[in-house]
């Protein structure tokens, strides 16, 4: 039998799974409104002076400043490789 002819006689099998298109559950543009009321995902306070895994997305974006190494430090940097030192590397690396 072809799958069309399978799929019309299986539609009239009792207990078949049957899916459906919901509303979405969101009445507002706000995130906080599809928020689970469950304590496990309700934000914790600090505890023993870290931050909980909860807390860790909202904590993202209070990250420091990108990190500047002091002049003494950037003077002492080793010269950048060429690019031909670099496929030599890479070649290096790759052979078998």
């Amino acid at each position: 039998m072809s799958s069309s002819s399978n799929q019309n006689q299986n539609k009239g099998k009792k207990g078949e799974q049957t899916f459906n298109i919901l509303p979405h559950p969101a009445k507002t543009n706000d995130p906080s409104d599809l928020s689970p009321s469950h304590p496990q995902y309700q934000p914790r306070k600090e505890s023993r002076g870290h931050m909980t895994q909860s807390d860790a997305p909202i904590e993202a974006f209070h990250a420091r400043d990108p990190y500047v190494p002091s002049e003494e430090i950037r003077n002492n940097l080793p010269q950048a490789a060429s690019r031909e030192e670099m496929h030599a590397r890479q070649a290096q690396l790759n052979k078998d």
